[in-house]
């Protein structure tokens, strides 16, 4: 994975919610400065869906043991409202830092059954929902994605039109865009751009 520092990931348990829904509240802010204020507007991903994310099982942290004053640090980026989600702790330099979340959803999804386009296959698949970093160190979406790829071989997202950034970080981790899809529990703005991998 990025960098010197070795990183993981691990199944994330309710004493990681606050941290989560920091990531989240980040990751809406980032959206909306950056022309994306809708995908998960003001409230996306609920409270109750974090907490059976972890309940189930399905979410996943990406992290590392830099501790709170290591070398991939980002001032004030793992933060709700500027304020660093490790500011007034006593962790020593080893440690865990929470880089990102993601939600691994085993296929088939509701939302990808039918698609303006064509996927790569039809063979059983991993999808992937949720991302979010930190901000402590860079390129933490791609390592999550690449993580579920080398567990799981073929794995499908989507994301918003206007997530210029995700966008990016799919395909530069080597996800072809297949076409559009329609979240089937969404109520309005709900087209997505489709995407796979399939490491076989």
């Amino acid at each position: 994975m990025t960098g010197n520092i070795e990183r993981s990931v691990r199944v994330a348990t309710m004493d990681d919610f606050d941290a989560i829904r920091a990531m989240y509240a980040r990751a809406r802010g980032l959206m909306a400065a950056n022309g994306n204020p809708t995908q998960w507007a003001d409230r996306f991903p609920l409270d109750s869906t974090v907490r059976n994310d972890i309940e189930e099982g399905r979410a996943r942290l990406l992290v590392d043991h830099a501790g709170i004053d290591g070398a991939d640090t980002v001032a004030g980026h793992g933060a709700i409202d500027g304020e660093d989600i490790y500011a007034g702790t006593d962790a020593p330099a080893s440690a865990e830092r929470i880089l990102a979340v993601f939600v691994l959803c085993p296929g088939p999804d509701p939302s990808y059954a039918t698609i303006d386009g064509t996927w790569l296959d039809d063979d059983d698949y991993m999808a992937v929902h949720r991302v979010a970093a930190s901000g402590l160190g860079p390129h933490a979406g791609r390592d999550c994605l690449d993580w579920a790829v080398a567990h799981y071989g073929n794995v499908r997202m989507d994301t918003h039109r206007n997530n210029r950034a995700m966008q990016h970080v799919l395909e530069s981790s080597g996800f072809t865009r297949c076409g559009v899809i329609e979240l089937v529990a969404r109520e309005g703005d709900a087209e997505r751009l489709a995407y796979q991998r399939h490491d076989r």
